[in-house]
């Protein structure tokens, strides 16, 4: 599809990884999906960016070293909106927490770091020259996120005061799966993290990368280091699996079942 030049507010639009060893991911995700990878220097320090095909392609996510030797390795998700100050004043009036305040990314855009009610991590994001992810829903893109948390009501309401999604609920088998949807475009999925889930495993938000083969991609997730927690099953949307990446942070690849062959384009 061509590249996304503009996202509407409510819409994820960048997805970043923060590793304790970015050589290690830059390794892994190059190796994985393709991708290439340059770095900037900035006022807030040096920030990855990676890239679909060769440094000149369009960006597809960020990474940045992890600060803090206790914190998990992990992905966080970013939304647009046309107020970040105003959208971190909704966060918290709904009961969440701005975790950075908004702040200015030199001149890539600007953000803040918030947690909802359970805990689980997001950001908000405004762009200046970058308006987020150059390439999504194809091979090696961003296709997808999705919330896994225990009181998916809860998470109804907060999401709901913050972004203005409206909750559509789906039977998955024996689950629930929620849409989020801004007009009538699905931007965002929620799961409920029932018994099957690790006692104590904290809710959060994880990408979904677009791949032409998900079984062969998630032998390689293994070969480079990754670990399956879901193998590939068959799902309505297509077929996907969910892995953690050598440095423990949690991503999700999916083959989707295009009838038409063809990814649905973004407003």
């Amino acid at each position: 599809m061509p590249e996304v030049t503009s996202y509407t507010p409510g819409f994820p639009t960048w997805v970043e990884l923060a590793s304790p060893d970015p050589e290690r991911s830059k390794r892994y995700y190059c190796d994985l999906f393709g991708w290439t990878s340059y770095t900037l220097t900035t006022d807030i320090g040096e920030y990855e960016i990676f890239a679909l095909g060769d440094a000149g392609g369009p960006e597809t996510a960020g990474m940045q070293t992890l600060a803090d030797d206790s914190l998990p390795s992990s992905w966080t998700c970013y939304f647009r909106t046309d107020d970040v100050p105003a959208s971190a004043d909704a966060v918290r009036a709904a009961g969440g927490l701005v975790l950075v305040e908004p702040t200015a990314v030199a001149d890539l855009g600007q953000m803040a770091l918030c947690s909802d009610p359970e805990g689980a991590d997001f950001a908000l994001w405004y762009p200046y020259h970058l308006q987020g992810a150059g390439v999504v829903d194809e091979p090696s893109a961003m296709c997808w996120v999705e919330l896994a948390c225990r009181d998916i009501h809860a998470a109804r309401d907060f999401y709901g005061a913050v972004f203005g999604w409206k909750a559509v609920d789906r039977d998955y088998y024996a689950s629930v799966y929620t849409n989020w949807k801004v007009g009538d475009w699905s931007v965002a999925g929620m799961v409920s993290m029932d018994e099957h889930w690790p006692p104590g495993y904290p809710p959060h938000w994880i990408p979904y990368f677009w791949v032409a083969d998900c079984d062969d991609s998630a032998a390689r997730a293994v070969e480079l280091g990754g670990r399956i927690h879901i193998p590939p099953s068959d799902i309505e949307p297509g077929r996907f699996c969910i892995v953690t990446d050598p440095t423990g942070a949690r991503l999700a690849l999916i083959a989707p079942a295009l009838p038409d062959g063809a990814a649905h384009t973004r407003p």
